[in-house]
């Protein structure tokens, strides 16, 4: 009797727990129904975010096409100061369109834009040099080789090498571009150098084979290429459109400008204000930090440079070497907030 009554308990049991197991059914297949709702959501969000970055590649691609030819045109056609500065009045709005398109254009893409701004950049400079008036010859008396250039004394217990040169030997590259344009220094050792702001105002400052040396850009250049520097500091004021650096090593760069690109660079620290993402490819041990340099008159020359200072991208960083997006660049890093103090006069 015993044995029955304990028969028909256990089977009661189970009754119940069928009965429990399957109240439990709806409530599973409600909470997969709800996940697979939300996935099919995040399906479309995602093909609707991948339709909006097309339409805007499509949009960018066309624009670009569009200004690039407009330029190539004036500068092929018959040449004249109107027709030069009109194509760099175009270079500069292709520069923005390129600017403003860097968060949703792919690296390909990024990269040809650059290389074909660059080409026209380049063609404009060769314009204006072939439209600059050709020296007449002439014979002219002997005279006495000029003296050399004097250098500002050096404080007390500096070496005079340390001083600031008053006259740097000309550029190399400045008889290729025309000297109208370009300005800078070249292969220059243990010096203090400097330009200011009427100098190298809308000009292309090329810096270039200097070792252990700080040099000074007061004012607003156009453009600025740095490039074989060795353990030097370069202080520059905002910049129009595009800074570039390349094989340089043990630098500290600080600068405000469009867009930042390094190459084959290492070991250098950059306090930046940059209105695209800056772009690093063939780099290791670069630390970024804000813009901090400051002088009389800054105000102005981000004024004439068309630099927005509310937007600033400084540690917004893209490598063309490391494509995982989940995962770090091991190739750039920001500075230490302690290490950012720093007296730059």
């Amino acid at each position: 009797m015993e044995s029955a009554n304990s028969s028909v308990a256990a089977v009661g049991n189970g009754d119940m727990g069928s009965q429990r197991d399957m109240s439990l059914v709806p409530e599973r297949l409600q909470r997969r129904e709800q996940e697979r709702q939300l996935e099919v959501e995040r399906r479309k969000q995602r093909q609707q975010n991948q339709k909006v970055e097309e339409e805007k590649s499509d949009f960018f691609a066309a624009a670009f096409s569009r200004e690039r030819a407009a330029v190539e045109e004036l500068l092929e056609g018959e040449q004249s100061a109107e027709r030069l500065e009109e194509a760099a009045t175009r270079l500069q709005g292709l520069q923005k369109l390129l600017n403003d398109s860097v968060l949703f254009l792919a690296a390909y893409d990024l990269r040809q834009g650059q290389e074909a701004l660059g080409r026209l950049q380049a063609a404009l400079a060769e314009r204006r040099q072939e439209l600059q008036p050709k020296k007449r010859f002439a014979f002219k008396t002997r005279r006495k080789d000029p003296a050399p250039a004097s250098k500002v004394d050096a404080a007390p217990g500096v070496p005079v090498a340390e001083g600031i040169q008053a006259s740097a030997p000309p550029l190399k590259e400045e008889r290729s571009f025309g000297s109208n344009w370009v300005c800078g220094f070249s292969s220059l050792e243990s010096q203090v150098l400097e330009k200011r702001a009427e100098e190298l105002h809308q000009r292309d400052v090329l810096l270039t084979e200097l070792i252990n040396c700080t040099i000074r850009l007061y004012g607003n250049p156009n453009t600025l290429r740095l490039t074989k520097a060795r353990n030097c500091t370069v202080l520059c004021g905002p910049v129009s459109t595009s800074v570039f650096l390349e094989d340089c090593s043990d630098c500290v760069l600080v600068v405000a400008c469009q867009q930042l690109r390094i190459h084959t660079t290492k070991d250098t620290r950059i306090f930046l204000q940059v209105i695209s993402r800056a772009i690093v490819e063939d780099c290791n041990g670069i630390q970024f930090a804000p813009y901090t340099w400051s002088y009389p008159g800054i105000d102005k020359d981000f004024e004439d440079s068309g630099l927005d200072r509310s937007k600033n991208n400084w540690n917004d960083v893209d490598d063309f070497n490391w494509l995982a997006r989940d995962v770090a660049s091991p190739n750039w890093s920001i500075l230490p907030e302690e290490e950012r103090m720093i007296q730059w006069d």
